[in-house]
């Protein structure tokens, strides 16, 4: 009764909760019924139920295949380079911008930054297309200006993930900052001042304020990043690739792709198959993550 009557009190409030919630269950938990279709035999024009109930025979196909080692190394290899590389720049941008005491160049460094987020993909990968160009270039002029041969970017396939992820680095870097320069706003200015009156550099300060202060939205930010190991994004790993760097540029989701829907109506279960295997991993990634940081720092996202 007393739940009752404090819905009763504050229904407007729990309207604007029920909207999210409905969405949650509508577009989140209810295409879950259609995970089955992994360990069916689906063709359209059935139904789920009423296609045979193969097991596990989906993911031995695809862990049998001949493209699952090449899938698994590009895919795993392609985060963890972004991982490593790319995540700690949005972090050092962060900091540096907070000790920057001229606003007017704090916000041109910023919009500068942001900027390149807005950019839609398609249009991005255009730019990268163009700048790696063989023949027309910047790059590659400036190469040939120096008497050397140009460089068929696109066409090494061992050139491939630098690309990707240092491009990613450049249109992400700024937008991805924001979050820490949020986190920095919230430490006490008074640990600077007594860090600057006990004669800390700013070095000094950044180590063992700032760095300490963030530490907590980092750590959360990295879980999340883990749980998305395998889930490298689509449209540009697609869209940048070429007969030439398939052997690196092809990863689970560009896979998918060819499979499921070029490939024809016959391969519904087999994409996923492969779909829930790659979200599966990315589950166990996030929870491992998750207790490590829990024993570690006992910080987490629960």
């Amino acid at each position: 009764m007393q739940t009752l009557k404090r819905v009763r009190r504050k229904w407007q409030l729990y309207g604007f909760l029920a909207i999210p919630l409905i969405w949650l269950i509508l577009f989140r938990y209810g295409p879950m019924y259609g995970a089955q279709i992994a360990f069916r035999d689906f063709l359209p024009g059935q139904t789920i139920w009423d296609s045979p109930w193969v097991g596990l025979a989906q993911f031995q196909r695809f862990f049998q295949s001949p493209v699952f080692s090449v899938l698994i190394r590009n895919t795993l290899g392609l985060s963890l380079y972004a991982l490593i590389i790319a995540f700690p720049f949005p972090i050092l941008l962060a900091l540096s911008l907070n000790q920057v005491k001229q606003k007017r160049f704090k916000e041109t460094v910023q919009l500068i930054t942001y900027a390149p987020n807005f950019i839609s993909t398609v249009i991005m990968v255009g730019i990268i297309l163009r700048f790696f160009d063989m023949r027309t270039g910047p790059i590659n002029q400036v190469i040939q200006w120096l008497g050397l041969q140009p460089i068929n970017f696109m066409g090494e396939a061992a050139l491939f993930p630098s690309i990707y992820v240092w491009t990613n680095i450049w249109q992400y870097m700024g937008f991805n900052s924001i979050i820490y320069i949020a986190a920095l706003s919230n430490i006490d200015p008074a640990l600077h001042e007594a860090a600057v009156i006990d004669g800390a550099s700013r070095v000094r300060r950044i180590w063992h304020i700032d760095l300490p202060g963030i530490l907590p939205v980092v750590i959360v930010m990295l879980i999340l990043n883990l749980g998305q190991i395998l889930s490298v994004g689509f449209e540009k790993a697609f869209l940048l690739q070429t007969p030439l760097n398939l052997s690196t540029s092809e990863i689970i989701s560009t896979y998918l792709y060819k499979i499921g829907i070029v490939g024809g109506f016959t391969n519904f279960s087999f994409a996923s198959a492969i779909g829930l295997f790659n979200a599966a991993i990315g589950f166990i990634f996030i929870v491992t993550a998750q207790k490590i940081s829990k024993r570690l720092a006992g910080i987490g996202l629960w």
